[in-house]
């Protein structure tokens, strides 16, 4: 598997290999994918399937949590599966447990955490610790999503700030849609969650990143479930979404490309 990743590896020769000899018989790959690393795969996606004949069904759903969308959660119901693309960490989890093959992993890219207010709102400063932190003490209500991006926020970025007390009330884990549709619709005045999954929703402005002094980088990894039908191909779109020729649209998308040597 792994010569066969590193085959793949060069930027560019996925698509030369697979434009001169279309496979006979196209792979249907099953794709289940969480939010953060989605704008990429969309674009991406298009260039490997037109390159290879292979088709996509892509099923999306947060890296953890209950809801019956979650990616454990639909392997645990033994939902198809050819490739799953989540946060690296929440991988690591289900290849503990020999669903995700650990020679399949491949590392994707880097997402910081951002925030958006509504259209037509005022953009609030929040380049500083401080001016972040005068944010969220005046905002009315307070969104951030039911992921990685979601849960550290909830359970550390509040206290880093010396503010979880203070905005109990206001802050709310949005579950199973995007933090910025909610803003948009005016349900909540602010709204955090990874910038790849902001930038692709209208109706909101993008205010910024989180200062780094309390950011959090996830990491989105993609792997070969050991149930897969078709472990070559799952593993050729993994090289090919982490291959150089890749990074000028990973980074398009709001995220960080893995530097390789």
């Amino acid at each position: 598997m792994k010569n066969y990743l590193r085959a793949f590896s060069v930027a560019g020769s996925l698509l030369a290999a697979s434009l001169a000899h279309t496979p006979v018989q196209a792979a249907e790959l099953h794709v289940l994918i969480s939010g953060g690393f989605s704008a990429a795969y969309e674009a991406l996606g298009k260039e490997f399937t037109q390159a290879t004949g292979n088709t996509l069904v892509t099923e999306h759903g947060p890296s953890m949590g209950t809801t019956p969308q979650a990616i454990p959660n639909r392997l645990a119901r033994n939902e198809p599966a050819d490739v799953v693309i989540m946060v690296g960490y929440a991988l690591d989890d289900l290849v503990k447990k020999g669903q995700v093959g650990a020679d399949t992993r491949v590392e994707l890219a880097d997402s910081r955490i951002g925030m958006v207010v509504r259209q037509g709102q005022p953009k609030p400063d929040i380049a500083t610790t401080d001016g972040l932190k005068k944010t969220l003490l005046a905002a009315s209500s307070i969104a951030y999503s039911d992921s990685a991006s979601g849960v550290y926020i909830e359970k550390e970025m509040f206290k880093k700030l010396g503010i979880e007390d203070q905005v109990k009330g206001k802050a709310h884990r949005v579950q199973r849609v995007p933090v910025a549709s909610q803003v948009a619709e005016g349900k909540y005045e602010v709204g955090f969650q990874q910038v790849a999954e902001l930038l692709p929703v209208p109706g909101v402005t993008f205010v910024g990143t989180v200062p780094d002094a309390v950011q959090s980088v996830t990491r989105f990894a993609g792997g070969v479930p050991s149930a897969s039908k078709h472990p070559k191909e799952a593993a050729a779109l993994l090289a090919f979404l982490s291959s150089r020729q890749a990074q000028d649209t990973v980074k398009k998308t709001g995220l960080d490309p893995i530097t390789r040597p």
